[in-house]
């Protein structure tokens, strides 16, 4: 039966960060965000992904302190974030005790809805995440991550969504990162999690093929009850569907979300202005905005097919794309079948490229070799132990979950950062980007030491006036 369908916007998290790698400052959005609170969205997509590194290490912001002010101007819409799982917003397996403080800060902060995924789909890897957010009241959003292949059918998707939910989600993200989902896909998967779970689905895909706005169509008409959008200055090519034109699609029929275009309007002049700038700078290259129908032919995402496009051409071999092409599902069955999203994109593709040019394996990486160990969890289809042999010789594979072999570090990671913690949620920032967070926390203390001797300086020259007035 059809009803109501709700929205997530994402254009202060994953369209800025699709399209201009995540440069928007806090300035640019904050005279914007009453409004965007007024629109009535489910939620407002505003941190996590990128956005955390971004903002320490290009920005000069305290990631922290956005999430803050995004809270005190945003009083009635829920906030959501991406979180990866394990790896928290880094790049590497935590302790569980920093995985829970930081979704402890996260909360404490103001996030309101945690959208929680794995690359390798490996529920043991959102274990920690899931029961912290729970125990913080917070609403635990569970990603299937959306990848094609011979194992991954719509049963597969489902039983995880089903294992997810018994996990303690509140809802369930398809989490469809390369934009590879296709329309009528999308109905009989939406279907299918539909008829097995009792918690809200939402889909999360890319325009990156081209197909985006006609697949959260058909999943719309499957039962899915929120989708993601991006207000039209920011959206298509590598980013969402546009916002604007599914609200005015829906208006009049049983799915009418409800949302006033005219508040769009007004909110999508001032990211026209930020396009323009964008544009200007050449912080936006056109070259994203178009239609890559490459990663629908090969299976293969935009950004995983530019890195081999860009190896190839290092190592002088441009000509070897389409043996690479060829040789990236066939590295792909032998690991496992992971899904291909960062890292394991990056992982599968780089070893492809080296088979081709030194030989089957001839060369590995530390990556894949760390893969096919079992360091980034269990992937979705046993490797065959051979192969595993041929890889990592006689080490022994992990087949536990990965954290269970990292010690508590929080304790120690306190010690290390000591007197430069100006907040709890330094040592947090520390943990996931360590050199980067000094660097930013260098430049807040010289900021501060300038701030004050201004002030001082200011201080002296009134009390110079007082004393001249007396």
């Amino acid at each position: 039966m059809a009803k109501q369908v709700k929205i997530t916007e994402t254009i202060i998290r994953d369209a800025h960060q699709s399209l201009i790698a995540t440069r928007m400052t806090t300035d640019e959005m904050l005279e914007i965000l009453p409004e965007l609170d007024k629109v009535g969205y489910h939620s407002l997509e505003a941190w996590g992904g990128a956005t955390f590194d971004s903002c320490l290490r290009f920005l000069n912001e305290d990631p922290w302190q956005r999430l803050r002010t995004i809270k005190d101007h945003v009083k009635n819409t829920p906030l959501q974030m991406l979180f990866r799982g394990q790896n928290i917003l880094g790049y590497r397996h935590y302790a569980d005790d920093v995985v829970e403080y930081f979704v402890q800060k996260c909360v404490a902060n103001g996030m309101d809805i945690i959208r929680i995924f794995d690359a390798l789909n490996d529920p043991r890897n959102l274990k920690t995440a899931i029961n912290a957010t729970k125990k913080e009241k917070g609403h635990v959003q569970g990603c299937v991550c959306y990848t094609t292949g011979p194992v991954f059918t719509n049963e597969y998707f489902a039983k995880y969504a089903k294992q997810l939910e018994e996990m303690g989600a509140d809802s369930i993200c398809i989490k469809d990162m390369a934009g590879l989902l296709k329309p009528y896909d999308a109905y009989d998967l939406v279907t299918a999690i539909k008829s097995i779970v009792k918690i809200p689905v939402q889909l999360h895909t890319h325009y990156t093929t081209g197909i985006a706005s006609m697949t959260i169509l058909k999943a719309i008409e499957a039962g899915v009850d929120v989708v993601d959008c991006a207000l039209s200055p920011l959206a298509l090519g590598t980013s969402q569907p546009a916002t604007e034109p599914l609200v005015a699609t829906l208006q009049g029929t049983p799915y009418d979300t409800g949302i006033d275009l005219a508040q769009l309007d007004k909110i999508a002049k001032h990211f026209d202005g930020l396009r323009e700038k964008y544009l200007a700078s050449g912080l936006l290259d056109p070259k994203v905005l178009k239609v890559n129908v490459n990663a629908l032919m090969y299976q293969v995402p935009g950004g995983m097919l530019s890195n081999l496009l860009s190896q190839l051409k290092q190592a002088g071999a441009s000509d070897k794309l389409e043996a690479c092409l060829e040789e990236v599902p066939r590295v792909r069955e032998a690991a496992g079948y992971p899904p291909l999203v960062t890292p394991t994109s990056q992982i599968v593709g780089t070893q492809a490229v080296f088979n081709v040019l030194f030989g089957e394996y001839k060369n590995v990486t530390k990556e894949f070799r760390g893969m096919v160990k079992g360091e980034y969890g269990r992937t979705p289809v046993d490797i065959d132990p051979e192969f595993v042999k041929k890889i990592i010789g006689d080490e022994k594979q992990i087949t536990c979950r990965p954290a269970d072999n990292i010690k508590p570090e929080l304790e120690t990671l306190k010690s290390k950062l000591g007197a430069r913690a100006h907040q709890e949620e330094d040592v947090l920032s520390y943990a996931l980007f360590d050199q980067v967070a000094m660097k930013f926390f260098d430049k807040r203390d010289e900021g501060e030491t300038i701030a004050a001797a201004v002030a001082n300086a200011a201080d002296a020259k009134y009390n110079v006036n007082i004393h001249e007035v007396k």
